[in-house]
């Protein structure tokens, strides 16, 4: 297990320095799932939410999150983000929509965390949108499924497959 970084010497809180660190491409993937009554899932998917286009909305939340990752988190450094994107799958057998954020940038440091963030963030403007007409949703499953670039390399968490689209 890796030593934690983010403490001083005293072991108060520190925003690591990466001032040294060579720029690279780094990449990272996450995903989350929103748990719903299956009517919900049928009204998303036809349009029928008073409030608009859900992932349409949550779309843009996301990126919005992940961009803003830095201000809301504390020891987060803010990064010039190249690319996000967000995509979204409706999982009929578990009544849920599946959320996917991929966040790319040129930097010192890695963009796990905005990708996080941006799930996140999408799957909160999810419940926002439909809570409405089920406040039961439940938000889980957000996890890191893989991340490039940097000293550490590549990281793939096992047993994650690829999206189908």
């Amino acid at each position: 297990m890796a030593d934690l970084t983010h403490f001083n010497r005293e072991g108060r809180a520190r925003m690591v320095e990466v001032g040294e660190k060579p720029t690279t491409t780094r990449e990272a993937v996450a995903r989350g799932t929103v748990f719903m009554q299956p009517e919900t899932l049928e009204l998303i998917k036809s349009g029928g939410i008073a409030k608009g286009d859900v992932l349409g909305v949550a779309q843009i939340a996301g990126i919005m999150g992940a961009k803003r990752t830095s201000i809301l988190i504390p020891m987060c450094h803010p990064l010039f983000l190249s690319g996000i994107d967000l995509n979204f799958r409706a999982d009929p057998e578990r009544s849920a929509v599946e959320i996917e954020a991929r966040v790319r940038c040129q930097g010192k440091t890695g963009v796990e965390m905005e990708a996080l963030t941006a799930v996140s963030i999408a799957a909160l403007t999810i419940y926002d949108m439909c809570k409405a007409v089920d406040r039961g949703m439940a938000i889980g499953e957000i996890r890191l499924i893989e991340k490039t670039g940097g000293k550490s390399g590549t990281y793939r968490r096992e047993g994650e497959k690829e999206w189908e689209e």
